[in-house]
């Protein structure tokens, strides 16, 4: 069986953009016993993303029975497929590009903060296997804990889930319009299915999930997870390293009004100095002052709808530099031949 490896890009208190910034340095009674006996029911979660993830299962696992359904293998076979695709076309090419351009890629990371981020666990684990932590938001909904044992049309459900993750396969960005639609409109909800697959494929085994929400004071509440829950917790092991690790995910609005009633920045801060990851953004931040910069691949500009965010001085800092190519599409620009990422470290 296929499976991404990881590889990682930046060392401590250091960030790393597709386009990256230090994120917060830019600021940027009956019901309660029914959700208990559910939650006893299900699968363990490591279980659920394997299933999901179309990767096999141990034979007395409560999902085991599942697996001999026609539909979870033609979904076990298309995803081999997608992963094996992308490993060829995009993981490979990355992974050479940083033992070229990154030497330090193997170093520690305390934390990676990675804003707008949608479900792409990915890229940034892509970017950052080591990572300590990795904290993730964005406006799609995290959705219910996945439960295959209760899907009605597990064909269907298992259908949707692939189309879900398309276009972040075959492109490297999901289509965030399209994504809030899909998302909430099938069995299989929110973000937090296409997050079980991608750790599940990643070859991180999860060992707890905690649902909770932000207090004011940024402090995580645990919580039994449902529609009071707005965040996730996610405990796992990285199989090939043994490396423990957490990663949060939080649906927030981040825009300057979302996070003056939010705790998320305060949740942010507790966390110190980190990296930080941006991919697929109408609008790259950079400051030549305080950061060095370096870039490689091309800028011509953002995709049609964002082409009022076109940044001219960032156009000149290509033209200047000679930029190495890069032989991966990133963000947007899908194309590999149009696609750039620039590597800022603090001075």
């Amino acid at each position: 069986m296929k499976k991404f490896s990881a590889r990682k890009i930046t060392s401590a208190n250091r960030s790393i953009f597709a386009y990256a910034c230090r994120a917060v340095a830019f600021g940027v009674g009956g019901s309660i016993f029914a959700l208990a006996q559910i939650a006893h029911a299900q699968p363990p979660p490591d279980d659920t993303a394997r299933f999901l993830a179309g990767m096999p299962l141990s034979k007395d696992s409560p999902l085991a029975s599942l697996t001999s359904d026609p539909a979870w293998q033609e979904h076990a076979a298309n995803f081999e497929q997608a992963f094996a695709k992308l490993n060829t076309r995009q993981l490979a090419k990355l992974h050479a590009w940083e033992a070229q351009y990154f030497p330090e890629a193997r170093n520690q990371v305390p934390v990676v903060f990675y804003m707008f981020s949608g479900p792409d666990f990915l890229y940034v684990d892509q970017f950052f296997p080591n990572a300590s932590v990795y904290i993730l938001c964005g406006k799609e909904s995290m959705g219910p804990p996945p439960a295959p044992l209760q899907i009605g049309n597990l064909g269907s459900a298992l259908h949707n889930l692939e189309q879900e993750m398309y276009s972040s396969l075959r492109f490297s960005f999901f289509i965030t319009k399209d994504m809030k639609v899909s998302l909430d409109s099938q069995e299989l909800k929110g973000t937090l299915p296409i997050l079980y697959v991608f750790l599940a494929r990643a070859d991180k085994s999860i060992t707890d999930v905690s649902f909770g929400s932000l207090s004011s004071g940024g402090q995580f509440q645990q919580s039994r997870g449902g529609g009071g829950a707005t965040g996730v917790r996610i405990n796992y092991i990285d199989n090939h390293s043994g490396q423990q690790q957490t990663l949060y995910y939080f649906t927030t609005d981040i825009s300057d009004g979302g996070l003056a009633s939010s705790g998320f920045l305060k949740f942010c801060d507790h966390f110190g100095v980190g990296s930080s990851f941006l991919k697929s953004s109408s609008y790259l931040m950079f400051e030549r002052d305080k950061w060095n910069i370096r870039v490689f691949g091309t800028y011509i500009g953002p995709i049609e709808i964002f082409k009022q965010h076109y940044q001219p001085k960032l156009k000149e800092i290509f033209e200047q530099s000679g930029p190495p190519p890069i032989e991966f599409n990133f963000g947007y620009r899908w194309n590999y031949k149009e696609s750039h990422v620039i590597v800022a470290t603090r001075n």
